[in-house]
C-alpha cells in the first residue's frame, strides 16, 4: 500500500505522469507520451520520471546503440583513394610510373593511395633503373570488377546509419584510421514503467492540478496565496549534491608545471598558433621533403596560404645551411630549398618554434625558458590521440650545459611531478644531437612522454649563438593521464559537469 505521506509529497508533474502512464498501459518511452499529448517537455517527463523511481513508483530504463555514419559524402562519388588508383594504372595498361599517378592524384592523394594500396595487396612497386612503377595484382585486378568490403560498408553508411553490431570492426577501426570519413553516433532508447506501487498511486483518485512551491511578492500582494495550494515541504527525499568550485584538473597541472620551472629561474615564452614553416620547420632544419610536412600530418592554411619572411639574412642562411650546410662545417640536405614552401602558412605542429624565437631574441647565454602550448596535428581522434594538444616545452642556454645537465633537468622535473623511475633512450630529430626519448614507469609498464635533445649548429648558426642549447617537449596530456591514471585523453576536455564536480584531484 503506498503510504499517504508519499502521495502528499507528489508533484504536478509526477502526478501526471503516473496517470499518463497508466492510461497508455503501465510503460511508455518519452517520445510517446509527447506523441499522445500527455506532456510537451521531454524533460518534464524525465525529471518526474526521476523522483518516481526514488519514490519506488517507477522504474526509468535506459539503453544506448552506437551507429556508424559517413562524414565525408565527397568519398561515395569521388571513391577511395586506392579505387582511384587502380583505375588509373589499369588504364595506363596495368604498370604506372608513380610520378605519373602523383600527377593524376594531386594534393597528396597519391601517397595516401599507395599506403593502401600496398596494405590491401592491390599493387606491388617495381624498380626500373631510377624510376618506381606501381604494378597490379591479381588481387588488384580482381578488384577492378569487384566492390571492396570497405566499400561496401561505406556504400551502406550513404544510405542510412550502420549499427555497430552490424559492421565488421576490423573494416570500422581501418576507417577510422582515415580521417574525418566517418563518425559516431550514438542512438539513446529511455522508457518508464510504473511498479505496482505507482499503479496503485495512479488509481488513488488524487487531485492534479498546479502547486506553487515558491511564494513572490506578487503573490501576496493580490491574495492569490489565500486559493493556491503549496506543495508539502518533504524532508526525506533526496536533494542533489552541492559541490564546491574546483579548477579544471588541466588548469592545476599547469598552474604546478609553471611553478615548478618559475622556481627553477625559468621565464615563460609564447608564439602565434599560425606560423609560416619557416619558423615551423625549415629554421629547425627540416628538409622539405620530410614526411612531417604532408598534408597528411600538418594543417596548411587556406587564408592566408602565405606569409612572408622580411628578415633576409635569416632567410639566406637557412637556405644555405639546408642546400649546403653554410659556415656550420655540414654536408646540409642538398637540393634546392625553397622559399614558396618556406613561406607557407600552417597552424604551429610542435611548440619548438616558441624556441627558436626566443633563442632568435636572446642568443647570448645564460637563458632559461619554457612555454606549455597548444599545437595541432591531423591526428585521428581516438583514447591517446587528439589533433589540438600541448606540450611542455623548455630550453636553457649555457657556457656549461651538456647532455648530463639535460638528463638531470628531466629527471629533476619528473621527480617534483611524481615520478621517480625515468628511463633514456636514443632518439632521432632533425633538430637536435644528441637526441633522446625519454619514459616513466608507471602502472607496471614503461609509458612514452616526450623528447629532448641539444640543438644542431645548423639550427643555431643563424642567430649567432655560442654556447650550447638544451631542449625538451613534454607531453602535457599524457602526463596528466598517467599522473591521475586517465585511461582516454578526450576525458580530460569533455563538457562533463558531472564529471569535473566529481573530480577528487586537487
Amino acid at each position: 500500500m503506498v503510504d499517504s505521506a508519499i502521495l502528499e509529497g507528489l508533484s504536478y508533474n509526477e502526478k501526471r505522469l503516473l496517470v499518463a502512464l497508466d492510461e497508455v498501459g503501465g510503460s511508455a518511452s518519452p517520445v510517446q507520451l509527447i506523441d499522445a499529448g500527455k506532456f510537451d517537455l521531454e524533460v518534464e517527463i524525465m525529471g518526474a520520471a526521476s523522483w518516481l523511481e526514488s519514490k519506488g513508483l517507477a522504474i526509468l530504463e535506459e539503453s544506448s546503440e552506437k551507429f556508424y555514419i559517413l562524414s565525408d559524402e565527397s568519398i561515395t562519388s569521388a571513391g577511395l583513394p586506392e579505387r582511384v588508383a587502380i583505375t588509373a594504372i589499369d588504364s595506363a595498361g596495368g604498370r604506372m610510373e608513380m610520378s605519373e599517378l602523383a600527377s593524376a592524384m594531386p594534393g597528396g592523394a597519391d601517397k595516401i593511395a599507395v599506403g593502401w594500396l600496398k596494405r590491401k595487396g592491390l599493387a606491388d612497386i617495381q624498380k626500373d633503373g631510377d624510376s618506381k612503377y606501381l604494378v597490379l595484382t591479381d588481387k588488384g585486378r580482381e578488384a577492378l570488377t569487384t566492390e571492396m568490403a570497405d566499400e561496401a560498408l561505406l556504400k551502406r553508411m550513404s544510405e542510412s546509419p550502420v549499427l555497430d553490431s552490424d559492421a565488421d570492426p576490423a573494416i570500422i577501426k581501418d576507417l577510422k584510421g582515415r580521417q574525418g570519413m566517418i563518425g559516431e553516433k550514438i542512438v539513446t532508447h529511455r522508457s518508464v514503467s510504473l511498479t505496482d506501487l505507482g499503479v496503485e498511486a495512479a488509481r488513488s483518485g488524487m487531485e492534479i492540478k498546479p502547486q506553487i512551491t515558491d511564494i513572490t511578492d506578487r503573490m501576496i500582494q493580490s491574495g492569490e496565496w489565500k486559493d493556491a495550494e503549496f506543495r508539502k515541504y518533504d524532508i526525506q527525499t533526496f536533494a542533489p549534491t552541492i559541490t564546491p568550485a574546483k579548477k579544471h584538473p588541466l588548469s592545476r597541472l599547469g598552474s604546478q608545471v609553471r611553478a615548478l620551472f618559475t622556481d627553477m629561474g625559468f621565464k615563460e615564452m609564447s608564439s602565434e598558433y599560425v606560423q609560416p614553416a619557416f619558423w615551423n620547420l625549415d629554421v629547425l632544419y627540416t628538409p622539405q621533403d620530410h614526411p612531417a610536412r604532408d598534408l597528411q600530418d600538418t594543417f596548411y592554411l587556406e587564408v592566408p596560404s602565405k606569409i612572408k619572411v622580411d628578415d633576409e639574412c635569416i632567410v639566406e642562411m637557412v637556405k644555405n645551411i639546408h642546400e649546403n650546410g653554410g659556415d656550420t662545417g655540414s654536408t646540409g640536405w642538398g637540393g634546392e630549398w625553397s622559399r614558396e614552401k618556406a613561406e607557407a602558412a600552417l597552424l604551429r605542429t610542435h611548440s619548438t618554434v616558441s624556441s627558436i624565437k626566443y633563442i632568435a631574441e636572446h642568443p647570448d647565454a645564460p637563458q632559461k625558458a619554457f612555454s606549455i602550448s597548444k599545437i595541432f596535428r591531423k591526428e585521428s581522434i581516438d583514447a591517446t590521440h587528439l589533433p589540438e594538444f600541448t606540450q611542455i616545452e623548455g630550453i636553457i642556454i649555457d657556457e656549461n650545459a651538456d647532455f648530463n645537465m639535460l638528463i638531470s633537468i628531466i629527471r629533476e622535473f619528473y621527480a617534483r611531478m611524481g615520478f621517480d623511475q625515468i628511463r633514456i633512450r636514443p632518439a632521432y630529430f632533425p633538430y637536435t644531437e644528441p637526441s633522446l626519448e625519454l619514459e616513466v614507469f608507471f602502472n607496471g609498464k614503461w609509458m612514452e612522454l616526450g623528447g629532448a635533445g641539444i640543438f644542431r649548429p645548423e639550427v643555431l648558426a643563424p642567430f649567432g649563438v655560442k654556447y650550447p642549447v638544451l631542449a625538451w617537449g613534454f607531453g602535457f596530456e599524457r602526463l596528466a593521464m598517467l599522473k591521475w591514471n586517465i585511461k582516454d585523453i578526450r576525458d580530460l576536455y569533455i563538457s562533463d559537469l558531472d564529471n569535473l564536480k566529481g573530480n577528487t584531484v586537487f
